[in-house]
């Protein structure tokens, strides 16, 4: 089916790009999820209008360009995804040129529907052209407390994207915005803190806890690890990640009995644009937050966590419960990058990016599925996913070859959301309201408008309810 082609072709050019380092304008979280959403969303247009958008495929935007009578709707795609993918990624346009040659488009109407898909990606291109991108330019850091800085162990590391959630347009209308977490109740703050001290702390500082610490478990490492996908060489961005894991459930499902229909191209290409779609507001509306709040990472919050701590310290005589200044987390993975540090990101840490677009993501894909309730799912049922962290063929950042590790979700995407936000506390790179705040059973509260869990979700359910309409 073209989509999953197409779709297949695109996450080699995010892996690709982030082993080369060349096409820029797609590197990190941010400018993948956007090209993703791009490619995805020219597709589905192409695709759509080429088959007069029977009813399971409505409307994203009203195309200017109008197909001839009979263009065939699968070379529709292909020009599309050519066209936007060549220049999101102008170094692999030869890759692309050969996957148009290897797509085997026969038939009549070929010629007619290949014009029309790129007639449709040009417009898209077109329509996002002024989307800013990931530079820093005159961007500088807030010089107080609770206030995101640089890695202390990766000086110089930048700041990625400061303009691009305020200035990007939205691809859907689901427009939200978290709670402040310095809202969060000073004793639910200070358990935080204690949480990530012991949970992400650097192996060769696990020596300095202090008696009756909860330390990371060699599964929660694992698990760290698992779910990285920290534009590192060889595996790429998130957005990734989390389409590889959508691949695996809609290749299980094939017949879907709550609505009623065979798994076919139209469903596919609708599955697809939604969840790309959803991960690209998923980049912009959690770097709007992320810079509006600007919170600190646990690298600096750990460090400074005491008062007496930091360039605007008071005096104390003992530091306060969670405090360590010396303090460095397990970080976040360099994979395939022998001798290169670990790192936290180079943005504020609330929300959790990782978070925001899992929770988009695996969220819209529950809702096209008909599991519309919050909690537990079968969608993953009698399968497993290995992460490209634990493939058996990538590298730490000491170049010790990771094991490969077929992990598996009795409760299904829900388990993933919940497990994905999770992860970034043991790397020791978010606090877990990044992610989710707790109830008193210790279960994920989505009551309360705090992380990037609740945020991806209500993008998942927005975009799901509007299917794709723009803003």
């Amino acid at each position: 089916m073209s989509v999953m082609y197409w779709n297949e072709v695109a996450l080699e050019a995010n892996r690709v790009a982030h082993t080369t380092g060349l096409d820029t304008g797609t590197l990190g979280p941010t400018l993948s999820s956007r090209a993703m959403a791009i490619v995805h969303l020219a597709m589905y247009d192409a695709y759509a209008k080429a088959r007069g958008y029977p009813a399971k495929l409505p409307k994203y935007r009203m195309l200017t360009a109008t197909p001839k009578v009979g263009a065939a709707p699968a070379a529709a795609t292909a020009g599309a995804a050519y066209t936007a993918l060549a220049a999101l990624y102008p170094s692999q346009k030869a890759f692309f040129e050969k996957k148009v040659l290897e797509a085997g488009l026969t038939g009549t109407g070929v010629e007619d529907g290949f014009e029309f898909g790129v007639a449709a990606a040009k417009e898209l291109l077109d329509h996002r052209k002024d989307d800013p991108g990931a530079g820093d330019a005159g961007y500088s850091e807030v010089p107080a407390r609770t206030h995101h800085r640089e890695d202390p162990d990766n000086a110089g590391q930048g700041y990625h994207a400061p303009y691009y959630g305020a200035k990007a347009k939205l691809f859907s209308s689901a427009a939200f915005s978290l709670d402040d977490p310095r809202t969060l109740p000073q004793a639910e703050y200070d358990a935080a803190v204690v949480e990530v001290r012991a949970k992400g702390i650097a192996p060769d500082k696990m020596g300095t806890l202090p008696a009756g610490s909860n330390p990371r478990t060699a599964e929660e490492t694992l698990i760290g690890i698992y779910w990285g996908y920290d534009g590192a060489a060889g595996l790429g961005t998130p957005p990734r990640l989390y389409n590889q894991i959508v691949r695996l459930v809609a290749e299980k499902q094939g017949f879907v009995p709550a609505l009623g229909f065979a798994i076919h191209e139209d469903q596919l290409m609708r599955l697809f644009a939604l969840v790309n779609a959803a991960m690209g507001d998923a980049g912009i509306l959690a770097w709007k937050d992320k810079y509006k709040y600007d919170f600190w990472r646990p690298v600096i919050g750990v460090r400074d966590h005491d008062p007496s701590m930091g360039m605007s310290s008071s005096g104390s005589s003992s530091l306060a419960a969670g405090c360590d200044p010396e303090w460095l987390p397990l970080g976040a993975p360099k994979t395939n990058k022998k001798g290169e540090k670990n790192f936290t990101p180079p943005f504020p840490a609330y929300p959790s990016g990782h978070a925001t677009f899992g929770a988009a993501a695996l969220g819209i894909t529950r809702l096209f599925y008909g599991r519309v309730a919050d909690g537990p799912d079968d969608l993953f049922d009698g399968l497993t996913f290995v992460s490209d962290e634990y493939n058996g063929s990538n590298a730490d950042n000491h170049g010790t070859f990771r094991p490969r590790h077929a992990r598996s979700f009795p409760d299904g995407l829900w388990q993933m959301i919940e497990e994905n936000g999770a992860s970034r506390v043991y790397l020791g790179v978010h606090w877990v309201f990044d992610a989710f705040v707790r109830d008193a059973g210790g279960d994920m509260d989505l009551t309360r408008n705090i992380g990037g869990v609740r945020l991806g979700l209500d993008i998942a359910k927005s975009i799901h309810a509007s299917d794709l309409m723009e803003a």
